[in-house]
């Protein structure tokens, strides 16, 4: 890819901060906010690669585009799209694999925010081997009657829909024989139970599915055809959680706490030790930038296969470089952090410097490498996948 801006492009950022004068005002109020993105839809700065008739710009694939819109957003502190379960990982997958009724019903309404999702992966006894689930359906007329249990489901307590991985064809091999099913989370038969993390929120939870119920219109591609699917949403998980913007946002706030803090009667950003450190983590965040192109490149052409691996990567990364992030800010702050108590509302964004915001980031950091996959599972596809490993030796699955 070429990575200079063309006369087109400068046009492009030209434009956008223009708009962005014009329109972006910090602080503005929810209602402003949306009437604010809804505008940038239309001007085609958000939601690029969605088709009008699902409520996005529709349009064409540009990855030097994208990266300049992006960028100009950011510096302006402006919102892109909604960020979440539904706009990141259902959206796209839907527009591969859904139905021209699903998407008519979904997609528009969980880009505007009307409709809010939580994703049904994981099990008590089915995480990163996420094949294991147990989590069952049968049909009832033109119904699955859904019974099982998920956990660490995020945002459950808020969400209108569940996406779900679902087993309904039991006697079909692990891999096989598990649906993707759409599932309404206001009836009868779903509990949500809040899981309290270390960092004192809790917008983890547990579900627990007991006869519930969804129509069989809301099963997305062949029953039995989930686990392919799957990987569709876990993909664009991966790059929602290693998207670098969040790394890089902490990072300017690294850099000023560094100008702030005292070490020895001098700013701590002046002393050695500290400038190696943030020459380390810089120097990942930039590896991380050419990677991003990487993806949106192959994104943007559909080319799931060219996209796995590097989500994977950029994803094991983010997660490393927030942690080295965290981890010298602590260092900076010492005791006096260490004994603040953690304000989970800015666990992962922004707050760096309300009092406990860095201590959240802190304890955040530690469980934020699991989602999407743990690192060591990350390492494992990568490679295989990319540099042609042989598997790991696995010992014998119980019948």
């Amino acid at each position: 890819m070429d990575l200079r801006l063309d006369a087109t492009h400068l046009e492009l950022r030209d434009s956008v901060r223009a708009f962005l004068r014009e329109q972006w005002r910090e602080g503005s109020s929810p209602e402003k906010t949306t009437a604010f993105r809804a505008a940038a839809v239309d001007r085609g700065y958000v939601y690029r690669s969605i088709p009008r008739e699902f409520g996005g710009a529709g349009r064409e694939p540009d990855p030097v585009a994208e990266d300049v819109i992006q960028t100009e957003f950011a510096a302006a502190g402006a919102p892109l799209g909604l960020v979440g379960e539904g706009p990141d990982m259902l959206a796209p997958t839907l527009l591969h694999h859904g139905t021209d009724e699903q998407r008519r019903e979904f997609i528009a309404a969980t880009l505007s925010g009307d409709i809010t999702w939580c994703q049904g992966y994981s099990e008590p006894g089915a995480g990163s081997d996420l094949a294991s689930l147990t989590s069952r359906a049968e049909l009832d007329g033109d119904e699955w009657v859904i019974t099982g249990q998920k956990i660490w489901t995020s945002s459950a307590h808020i969400a209108d829909w569940m996406f779900a991985l679902i087993r309904t064809e039991p006697d079909q091999p692990r891999h096989r024989g598990i649906s993707y099913l759409l599932i309404p989370m206001d009836q009868p038969g779903v509990e949500v139970r809040p899981l309290k993390q270390i960092t004192g929120g809790d917008e983890f939870n547990q579900v627990f599915l007991d006869e519930a119920r969804t129509h069989v219109r809301y099963t997305v591609g062949e029953r039995g055809a989930g686990w392919g699917i799957s990987r569709t949403t876990l993909a664009h998980e991966r790059a929602l959680i290693g998207n670098p913007r969040k790394a890089l946002q902490q990072f300017q706030d690294l850099l000023e706490l560094a100008r702030r803090v005292d070490r020895g009667g001098r700013p701590a950003i002046e002393s050695a030790d500290v400038r190696q450190r943030l020459l380390d983590i810089e120097g990942y965040l930039l590896s991380q930038k050419y990677t991003r192109y990487r993806i949106l490149s192959a994104a943007n052409t559909n080319d799931e296969q060219s996209v796995e691996v590097p989500m994977l990567v950029s994803k094991l990364h983010t997660t490393e470089i927030g942690k080295k992030i965290v981890r010298l800010a602590y260092d900076l702050l010492g005791a006096d952090e260490s004994l603040r108590t953690p304000d989970p509302q800015f666990a992962l964004f922004g707050g760096a410097d309300r009092p406990g915001g860095w201590s959240a980031k802190y304890l955040f950091s530690h469980g934020s490498a699991l989602g999407g996959g743990a690192p060591n599972i990350q390492r494992n596809v990568i490679g295989e996948r990319a540099l042609g490993l042989p598997r790991d030796i696995r010992g014998s699955r119980k019948p």
